[in-house]
C-alpha cells in the first residue's frame, strides 16, 4: 500500500496569488493554487491513502493577514480562517510567528480550524502541551502513523512569545526523546511535523548561521525510529532524503506542495520505498471555493490599502534595493523620522526587509506601509554604550562580502534562508563601513554629532523589539538594555504619522555609505 503526506509550510497568510505590492498580480503562489494542486494529486492518486498536512506559520505575513487580525470584523475574520480550511488540512502544527497576534488570536483562529493541531514541545508550567496534542494517531488500515509535532526553539525570540505567562518551549531533541517511545507503541510508524529545518547537510557539514534554531539533521541522526520529516521555517525548498529517511521543505507562501510518499508492506510493517518530491502550484488555477469564500474579505483589504493618505514633495521610492542598503536613501530617512519622532530619541535603526516592495508612491497609502513593513513588530528605545553601537553596525556590515573587488551581498545571508530583515541601517550618527576590512574592523567612520563615538559614551535607539532583544545575531542588545516601549505596531505608527502630516517632504542627508576600499 501508499501512503502519502502532502504538506504545506510558512504559508504566511497569502491566500491568493499576490504579494500586494501592485494589484491585478498572479504569481505563483499562494493556498488557493496549493488547494487546487492537491485537489489535482488526490483525484490522480486514488490508489493511495493520503492526509493533508499543514507546517505551521500560517497566520502572519501579508497584508491580509495582518487585516484579518488587526482590522477586520468577525465575518471577515471568519473567511480567512475558512479559506484554510478549505484546503482539507487534517493535521497541522505551531510556527514561531502563530503567536504574532497575541495568544487569544491564536487560540481563537484554532478552535474555528478544522484540523487537529499537534505541537509537543510548546508546554505549559507543567511541562503540558499547551496548544494542540503532542502527537496523533492516524490509522490508515492495516497500518497507523505517529505524527509528532515540534515547534522551533527560536520561537522564544519573537516579540509576543516573551509576553506570555505560564509558556515554555523544550528542546526538540528532549521531545522527541520523550514521546517517540511512546508512539512507538501505538503506531507503526513515526513522522515528525517539524517547524524547523536543517541546521547541516547531507554531508554533516554546518549550513546554518542561526546556533540552536533548527535541528532537522539532529534529530533524524539521534532518532532512527523517525521514518519521514517535514520541515519549514527556513523557506527552503527541499525534496531529498537524509539518513535515508524522505525529507521534504515546501518554500513558502505556498508556491510548493511537499509530498512524501511511503511504499508500506502491511503484511510485515515494513517500509519497502519512499519518495519526497516538490509539486509546484504555479500552473494551478485558484480554487473556486477558496476563490469564492476570500472574495468578500479580499475586497475590504483592497479598499483599505487603497485608501490615500498622505502626498509627498519629492521621491520616496526607489529601484534597486542594494543600493537602498548601501547608500542612504530617502525613503530609509523618512522611516528613521518617523521611529525617531514616536520614541523622542534622536538614533534610529531599522531595515529594508524585503526585495519586492519598492519605497512610497505617491500619493501614500496603507498599501505602500505595509508591503514595506509586513512584520507586526513594535518599538522600544535601548540605551547602549558607543562600544554597543559599533559592534551592532560590525554585525550588519556582515551582510555584505567582496567579489571581484565589488560589493556584493554575502552568501549566507542568502542560503539557506534570506535575511535581508538581519542588516540595519541607522540615523543619527555618521558611519562607514569597508567591506574591504576583515569582519568585526569593518566600521571605519563613527560619529554622533559631529564628533567620534567613543566606546564607552551613552546613546538611545529606537529599534524594533525584535533586534533589542537580540534577535539576528545582535548579543549587545539585551533586554535589560530596554528603557521605554510602545505597544503600537509599526505600521500603526506609520499610519497615525500620515494621518498628521498629510505631505511628506523627502529629504536624505547621506549620513551612511558602504565602500570596498577604494573611495
Amino acid at each position: 500500500m501508499k501512503i502519502t503526506i502532502l504538506c504545506t509550510s510558512d504559508t504566511h497568510g497569502f491566500i491568493e496569488p499576490t504579494n500586494y505590492v501592485d494589484k491585478g498580480l498572479n504569481k505563483p503562489f499562494g493556498i488557493g493554487k496549493a488547494a487546487s494542486a492537491i485537489r489535482d494529486y488526490k483525484q490522480h492518486h486514488k490508489d493511495e491513502k493520503i492526509i493533508v498536512v499543514d507546517n505551521g506559520d500560517f497566520l502572519e505575513g501579508s497584508p491580509l493577514s495582518y487585516y484579518a487580525a488587526k482590522k477586520a470584523d468577525d465575518t471577515d475574520r471568519h473567511i480567512y480562517t475558512e479559506c484554510y480550511n478549505e484546503v482539507g488540512y487534517e493535521l497541522g502544527t505551531i510556527g514561531n510567528h502563530e503567536f504574532d497576534y497575541g495568544l487569544s488570536y491564536l487560540r481563537d483562529v484554532m478552535r474555528q480550524s478544522h484540523r487537529k493541531f499537534i505541537c509537543a514541545n510548546i508546554v505549559d508550567h507543567n511541562n503540558q502541551p499547551m496548544l494542540g496534542k503532542p502527537y496523533e494517531i492516524v490509522d490508515f488500515g492495516p497500518c497507523k502513523i505517529g505524527f509528532l509535532g515540534l515547534s522551533t526553539t527560536s520561537t522564544k525570540k519573537w516579540k509576543n512569545v516573551n509576553d506570555l505567562d505560564d509558556f515554555n518551549l523544550v528542546s526538540e531533541i528532549d521531545t522527541a526523546e520523550k514521546y517517540i517511545p511512546e508512539i512507538k507503541k501505538q503506531a507503526d510508524f513515526v513522522v515528525v511535523v517539524y517547524h524547523g529545518g536543517f541546521e547541516r547537510d547531507h554531508t554533516g557539514n554546518w549550513n546554518d548561521i542561526n546556533p540552536g534554531e533548527n535541528k532537522g539533521y539532529d534529530l533524524l541522526s539521534q532518532f532512527p525510529e523517525i521514518d519521514a520529516l517535514i520541515s519549514g521555517h527556513q523557506h527552503r525548498k527541499i525534496e531529498s532524503h537524509l539518513f535515508k529517511k524522505p525529507i521534504v521543505q515546501p518554500g513558502f507562501r505556498g508556491e510548493f506542495i511537499g509530498r512524501i510518499t511511503l511504499n508500506v508492506s502491511a503484511s510485515e510493517k515494513r517500509i519497502t520505498k519512499s519518495e519526497s518530491e516538490l509539486i509546484s502550484v504555479a500552473d494551478y488555477p485558484v480554487h473556486e471555493r477558496i476563490s469564492k469564500t476570500v472574495t468578500p474579505l479580499a475586497k475590504d483589504v483592497a479598499h483599505w490599502l487603497d485608501h490615500p493618505l498622505s502626498r509627498i514633495q519629492g521621491d520616496l521610492s526607489f529601484l534597486d534595493p542594494f543600493t537602498a542598503r548601501t547608500e542612504d536613501s530617502s525613503f530609509i530617512e523618512f522611516i528613521q523620522k518617523v521611529q525617531m519622532e514616536k520614541m523622542g530619541v534622536d538614533i534610529s535603526a531599522t531595515a529594508l526587509y524585503n526585495n519586492e516592495a519598492h519605497g512610497f508612491a505617491n500619493p501614500i497609502t496603507m498599501r505602500n506601509i505595509i508591503t514595506n513593513y509586513v512584520y507586526p513588530n513594535t518599538l522600544v528605545v535601548s540605551e547602549i554604550s558607543g562600544a554597543d553601537l559599533k559592534g551592532a553596525l560590525e554585525v550588519s556590515a556582515e551582510y555584505f562580502a567582496l567579489k571581484g573587488g565589488k560589493v556584493v551581498v554575502n552568501e549566507k545571508f542568502i542560503f539557506p534562508k534570506h535575511r535581508y530583515y538581519n542588516y540595519d541601517m541607522y540615523e543619527g550618527v555618521d558611519y562607514t563601513l569597508d567591506i574591504s576590512k576583515p569582519v568585526g574592523s569593518r566600521v571605519t567612520k563613527l560619529e554622533y554629532h559631529g564628533e567620534p563615538v567613543s566606546p564607552e559614551q551613552k546613546l538611545r535607539v529606537v529599534l524594533n523589539r525584535y533586534r533589542a532583544n537580540g534577535g539576528g545575531h545582535y548579543p549587545m542588545f539585551t533586554k535589560d538594555k530596554i528603557v521605554k516601549t510602545d505597544d503600537t505596531i509599526i505600521s500603526q505608527i506609520f499610519l497615525e504619522y500620515l494621518k498628521k502630516h498629510p505631505v511628506i517632504e523627502a529629504t536624505n542627508n547621506h549620513n551612511f555609505n558602504v565602500i570596498s576600499g577604494k573611495k
